[in-house]
């Protein structure tokens, strides 16, 4: 199942709502990715550009994207960042492919 890092920032209104009821979003976000055919690997909170830090595995990149989506339709959050993650086994695969493709750079 493909991994993603999933960053988000919190809207202000949001953030105003948490200090007023400090709540533990894990288990709803943990919901949603389950109910999409994932799973939570870890949640965080951030300093930074990003408030939250997620890593999830998804089926699919639509199921990657559907979590995201409904995610920032609900309001909470903007300015999300997904990053598809592979495995050191998965990328050293690809420099060996690269070095195959015979693609040549710009010339001078």
């Amino acid at each position: 199942m493909p991994s993603y890092l999933v960053q988000a920032s919190y809207t202000s209104e949001a953030l105003a709502a948490l200090m007023k009821n400090p709540q533990n979003r894990t288990e709803v976000i943990r919901k949603s990715v389950e109910n999409l055919g994932g799973k939570l690997v870890g949640s965080w909170m951030s300093f930074g550009d990003q408030d939250v830090v997620l890593i999830i595995d998804m089926p699919d990149h639509v199921s990657a994207a559907a979590m995201v989506l409904a995610a920032c339709a609900g309001g909470s959050v903007r300015g999300t960042k997904t990053t598809l993650l592979f495995s050191m086994e998965e990328g050293l695969g690809a420099v060996k492919k690269a070095a195959t493709s015979g693609y040549t750079p710009v010339q001078k």
